[in-house]
């Protein structure tokens, strides 16, 4: 394997091996504590624009296997491990890590101290890096530090579908499924359940309606929540949408909600990414698969007619939100998991029970 590097924008230069693709990527760098779901991790479109570290140090071990894939592409820019796995079990296919990254031209840099990476992520907060196969890798720091942050383009426009597509399962109820970047299993969870509408995620809220949907559900997706795009298309539509049928948010999903009704995000730190993370929701705490970097902000729900009734265990931030009056919930966190547990998947039946009572 070739020398390779990762440059952060504070001067940090960490120097390792690379496996995948050789090329030299810039991205926002964050990390995530799961165990297992590396594969779930790379295909996930919310990873749009990031060089990703995994904290579990053995990463690749259990090999690759096509029917974990979230979506049709990896999505991170990089990828950064502690070990390398070259000799996979078979038990799920034994696919290559190296030869699926490589396949999908994304470079990945292992052999480095990943909980040095991480700690200074928790410390100083996201950084942009790059990684790279320059032979003076310090010579990059100009560059990263004069880099565009990912957010600033228009994230969810690239991994949202060009098309409506519609899935007929022979269900009692459709739900349209405002699409930012939907994960695989997102989507699969709803055809279990419903028929599925899925609309790219500009599509103007008169073309939803009209649609014959019974209720609608506002995906996960890439980037900042307030981009100018969003706001003008997707944040405009999801207020419509919601005042007129039963409407469900997932992680982007609840961000876009919060501000169609007036309520403000932020940034967070270093974020949530992972799957165990604790929220409390009616009385109970369950573990949950999360992977974002904003949040809702509590003082400004406001006069929005939000509520804010599920909350991270860990730093207390929002994990929920039901409307007072409206047919409306959110969550931040993952229902579907993939990675992770199934604790609250019943939070897609509730999207039934809700277009249930509006019959």
């Amino acid at each position: 394997m070739e020398d390779c590097s990762l440059v952060l924008e504070d001067g940090t230069v960490i120097r390792g091996a690379g496996f995948g693709h050789q090329d030299t990527v810039f991205g926002e760098v964050v990390f995530n504590t799961g165990m297992t779901g590396y594969q779930e991790s790379l295909t996930d479109p919310s990873y749009r624009g990031q060089i990703l570290i995994m904290a579990y140090p053995l990463i690749g071990n259990y090999g690759i296997n096509d029917s974990f894939n979230q979506s049709d592409n990896v999505h991170v820019k990089g990828f950064v491990v502690r070990e390398l796995c070259r000799e996979p079990s078979m038990m799920y296919g034994g696919g290559s890590l190296n030869d699926y990254l490589r396949y999908a031209g994304v470079p990945g840099l292992h052999d480095v101290d990943t909980r040095e990476l991480i700690i200074r992520i928790r410390q100083y907060g996201a950084l942009r890096g790059v990684l790279t196969y320059e032979d003076h890798p310090e010579e990059m720091v100009d560059k990263v530090r004069s880099m565009p942050h990912p957010y600033e383009s228009n994230l969810i426009a690239e991994v949202s579908p060009k098309m409506i597509i519609t899935y007929r399962e022979g269900k009692r109820f459709t739900v349209g499924l405002i699409d930012c970047g939907a994960k695989t299993s997102i989507i699969n969870d709803l055809r279990s359940r419903y028929n599925v509408i899925r609309f790219p995620y500009d599509t103007p809220a008169d073309v939803i309606l009209d649609s014959g949907i019974d209720g609608a559900l506002v995906s996960n997706g890439p980037g900042d929540p307030n981009h100018p795009e969003i706001k003008s298309t997707t944040i405009k539509t999801i207020r419509q949408v919601a005042e007129s049928i039963p409407l469900m948010g997932i992680c982007m999903g609840n961000q876009l909600t919060a501000l169609a009704f007036g309520a403000k995000t932020y940034k967070m730190k270093f974020g949530h990414r992972g799957a165990n993370q604790s929220v409390l929701y009616n009385g109970r705490v369950y573990i949950t698969s999360q992977n974002h970097g904003y949040a809702v902000d509590p003082d400004s729900l406001r006069g929005t007619g939000l509520i804010a009734d599920q909350f991270n265990i860990n730093d207390g931030t929002i994990e929920g939100l039901k409307h007072e009056e409206l047919p409306l919930f959110t969550t931040q966190y993952h229902p579907e998991a993939s990675p992770g547990p199934w604790d609250t998947s019943f939070l897609f039946d509730r999207l039934g029970n809700m277009m249930e009572v509006r019959q």
